[in-house]
């Protein structure tokens, strides 16, 4: 028997080039490994997650509700998680400064590194707490969609979206110029959203920033509870200090509502939107009866 004629193998082997490429990059996906994402916090790491779904694998940082943030300090774990990250995903505007120093002890040019604040625009002492404006997550998911490749996951995420917008429009009507104070200025963009007046903004940053309230800041705010200008107290449940403690027992003594408010997504949410409405049906039911 004679051997295969080369006149007509070589032409079919060229004709099929394109088929045994597609098997082989479909091969070589199937045994690719995960995209390594790590997310400074929780909340961030929830939307790489929803983004990504099983093509990456997602490590967040900060994910203890109970812990303040403001005292996290890396070690050589947190080092080693952000070394080997392809895409690091950090809040900025000196929230999460540990994280900033991770990336500048090991500069590495082939990964992703998105700063939120820089991804939304936000101005260098801006109010850090990003995540409580409900414009940031949909600009992450499209940042990182686009990295990824997945435009149909951002679409997905919009629609998740969809009822923290819708409660955010039913609520607005009843909290739009209602008073309201906080201990932190954590809930200041949701705040925002919602239409409320936020009170004693000085005292809010003063804390926020480790220092002490001037003694004005600290008697307005008392004022402002004693006498009901402000009809909702919101305290940051992760930092608690003599004198956001006594704020807080003013407004109960007061019948002020208090809202509890976290920086770091609790367990007992499933995603950010679900997060977000908690605490918005938190203030639902505070409200003053009209």
């Amino acid at each position: 028997m004679n051997g295969p004629d080369k006149n007509n193998i070589y032409p079919m082997l060229l004709k099929n080039i394109p088929l045994l490429s597609a098997l082989f990059l479909c091969s070589f996906s199937l045994h690719a490994k995960p995209v390594k994402i790590v997310s400074a916090e929780n909340f961030y790491g929830g939307v790489a997650q929803q983004i990504a779904g099983s093509s990456a694998e997602v490590t967040s940082i900060l994910s203890n509700p109970n812990q303040d943030p403001h005292e996290f300090q890396s070690d050589a774990k947190t080092a080693k998680k952000v070394a080997d990250a392809t895409i690091i995903i950090y809040n900025g505007l000196g929230y999460d400064t540990w994280m900033e120093k991770l990336l500048g002890a090991d500069k590495k040019s082939d990964r992703v590194i998105i700063n939120v604040a820089q991804l939304v625009g936000a101005k260098e002492g801006s109010n850090p707490h990003l995540w409580y404006d409900p414009k940031t997550m949909p600009a992450l998911a499209a940042k990182l969609a686009s990295i990824l490749h997945r435009p149909q996951s951002e679409i997905t995420f919009a629609e998740s979206m969809q009822p923290l917008i819708d409660k955010i429009k039913q609520l607005k009507p009843k909290t739009s110029g209602m008073k309201v104070t906080a201990t932190e200025p954590v809930f200041e963009y949701m705040a925002s959203a919602l239409g409320f007046q936020m009170l004693n903004k000085g005292y809010q940053h003063a804390i926020m920033n480790d220092a002490t309230p001037r003694f004005q800041e600290i008697a307005s705010f008392e004022k402002s509870l004693t006498d009901h200008t402000a009809q909702l107290l919101f305290q940051n449940s992760q930092t608690i200090n003599p004198s956001t403690q006594r704020m807080i027992a003013i407004a109960k003594q007061n019948h002020i509502p208090v809202i509890n408010i976290t920086e770091t997504e609790p367990t007992n949410t499933k995603n950010y939107v679900d997060w977000m409405i908690l605490q918005l049906e938190e203030i639902e039911a505070s409200l003053p009866a009209h």
